[in-house]
């Protein structure tokens, strides 16, 4: 349940978060709208979640984060996109705090250093941003499909985007695999070597292949691409979340 919920939170962030800084004046307001219900739906599920362990989950977050994307839809459909964005932007505060409110209480055994401190801190963040921006980008993607006449500006921002939180991420869970190492306990290497391969070098290298193919321009290939690459980055971040369930910090 606790992994479940986190990757909810965690994704609720990021998306939200990748769809506020995505430009309204060269997206249509329909990419909003629909993929605002994605957001509800994975707040609706969370709340299933905590409804169902009142004792380890808090409710509100997931139900502020509900009704904050049934409003936000609203505000779409009816074309108001400075409240549209405003409602996006406290829909990814609200799942990053459910991410840092569903954390496990600190394990004695586990790294209790600033740095361990610091990372645990960090790691919702970096991995909500890459879930997200990558599921954003191809969901963009996707939408030239109904809007072939859109700017390809907006897909090519976000493919940075999901550049950059790849970066970013690898720092936070290299940091965090060296303290591991540091304090004498070593994860499975086959898990290390599965996390960092798909979730991590592997989303990177598509995050480039995708960049490049829409140089041609092709957003149709590019959006192929961004599929895989989120399942690789699904894949890499549920690996690492089983990773860090010993000692609450990001691998």
């Amino acid at each position: 349940m606790l992994i479940l919920t986190q990757f909810l939170f965690r994704l609720t962030f990021g998306l939200a978060l990748s769809m506020a800084l995505t430009s309204p004046r060269k997206v249509t307001s329909g990419y909003f709208r629909n993929h605002l219900y994605v957001l509800l739906g994975l707040n609706v599920l969370a709340a299933l979640v905590a409804i169902a362990d009142r004792e380890h989950f808090q409710l509100w977050p997931p139900l502020a984060g509900a009704a904050l994307s049934y409003a936000g839809a609203v505000a779409w459909l009816y074309e108001k996109r400075r409240a549209g964005i405003v409602i996006l932007v406290l829909v990814a505060i609200v799942g990053l705090l459910g991410a840092w409110f569903a954390q496990p209480p600190y394990d004695s055994s586990a790294a209790t250093t600033t740095a361990a401190t610091v990372l645990r801190w960090l790691d919702a963040p970096t991995s909500g941003l890459l879930l997200g921006s990558t599921i954003a980008a191809m969901f963009l993607g996707h939408w030239y499909l109904n809007t072939p006449t859109m700017e390809i500006a907006p897909l090519e921002r976000l493919i940075q985007l999901m550049a950059v939180a790849v970066i970013g991420r690898a720092v936070v869970c290299a940091a965090g695999l060296a303290l591991a190492i540091n304090v004498g306990s070593t994860p499975h290497p086959a898990f290390v070597v599965l996390r960092w391969l798909s979730g991590l070098m592997g989303a990177l290298a598509l995050a480039v292949m995708a960049w490049k193919t829409l140089k041609i321009p092709n957003t149709q290939s590019a959006t192929g691409i961004l599929y895989v690459g989120v399942i690789a980055v699904f894949l890499g971040e549920l690996t690492s979340q089983l990773l860090s369930a010993h000692m609450q910090i990001p691998l």
